[in-house]
């Protein structure tokens, strides 16, 4: 397909997907990396607690609060330094 056509398609809000090749398609800064971390049994208990309560795993309890601190953190080191 032409690169012509292929932006009219998806303009269009038609499915252009197979004319890509999702093979080698990477999602950048998204790789996964095992870590273990070990916590204290009564951290563990309130993570599943809290995970229980939204209905998520306490894997992904553990994700949502790192990225949110990071992203709280960065945000902080931003306004400080337009100081």
């Amino acid at each position: 397909m032409k690169a012509k056509t292929f932006d009219r398609k998806f303009d269009e809000g038609k499915d252009v997907t197979d004319a890509l090749d999702l093979s080698k398609a990477e999602r950048p800064m998204q790789a996964q990396r095992r870590v273990n971390v070990d916590f204290p049994t009564w951290m563990i208990e309130r993570l599943d607690k809290e995970a229980k309560r939204l209905g998520v795993t306490r894997q992904s309890i553990i994700k949502i609060w790192l990225s949110e601190r990071l992203e709280q953190s960065s945000s902080n080191k931003s306004f400080h330094g337009t100081h």
